[in-house]
């Protein structure tokens, strides 16, 4: 068995088939149909479970069975194949977050305490920044210490939520950053205020209305790490603290 033959049969287990019916599938592409001997002779299944394999693939609409004898089997296309197992991924999908969101909905009614949570890896913040933009109502804040921290992902977010009628505010002492986001429609800009000026260790900030809010740091090893609250008070009251304290001056408003 060759490499490639070996990672398309654990593709094939990741979606949800047996490896001997990954195998008996592969084997009839390749043979275009054959008998329980046939398959067996090219693959390593032994013919005595070709045949239960067989029925399980027929099961699954995954080949199609002539009553001869013996028994002779032929794969469905490629395409049919695809579209079958994508559907029944998509069904599964379906059966095990429907049910995963009715358990979080029954969690959440009973939840009380403040949820405070982490995020570590800049590849995660990112997706954090970016699904906490998506979900604002009226209006968003975002701010970013250094340009790398600005990705595409984000500056389509901001414009997307722009078009949408939001309140769009970027904050950032980088004039590339200002001046990247300053250009999209619906966006304005600030500058933060002078004291933090030496600030070599913040990386990003991100509110959604008043009760969503993210704040991330940059270490020395150049990894960031975030913490974020939505609908909590200690997000209500930490997005007041951070807004009083980082209005900018008329002056410094561009």
């Amino acid at each position: 068995m060759t490499d490639d033959e070996s990672e398309a049969i654990d593709a094939f287990e990741r979606l949800g088939l047996t490896s001997y019916e990954a195998k008996v599938f592969i084997a009839l592409h390749r043979l275009g149909s054959g008998t329980a001997r046939d398959v067996a002779s090219v693959t390593d299944v032994p013919r005595s479970q070709v045949y239960s394999v067989a029925e399980s693939l027929e099961d699954r609409g995954l080949l199609e069975v002539q009553q001869s004898s013996p028994i002779r089997y032929r794969p469905v296309s490629i395409d049919e194949a695809e579209e079958t197992l994508r559907n029944r991924f998509e069904q599964e999908r379906e059966r095990a977050f429907e049910f995963v969101d009715s358990v979080k909905r029954e969690s959440t009614a009973e939840e009380t305490q403040e949820d405070i949570w982490t995020v570590r890896s800049r590849e995660r913040v990112d997706d954090r920044v970016v699904d906490l933009l998506s979900q604002a109502d009226d209006r968003t804040v975002f701010g970013a210490r250094l340009p790398e921290l600005v990705t595409p992902e984000i500056e389509r977010a901001l414009e997307k939520r722009a078009a949408d009628g939001l309140e769009i505010v970027v904050i950032s002492r980088s004039e590339a950053v200002r001046e990247r986001l300053g250009a999209l429609e619906g966006v304005e800009t600030t500058i933060p205020p002078a004291h933090r000026e030496d600030d070599q260790r913040s990386g990003r900030i991100a509110i959604a209305d008043d009760d969503s809010i993210l704040l991330s740091v940059v270490g020395d090893d150049g990894n960031e790490t975030a913490i974020w609250s939505s609908g909590s008070l200690f997000a209500s009251v930490l997005i007041q603290l951070i807004e009083a304290s980082t209005a900018p001056s008329d002056a410094e408003t561009e």
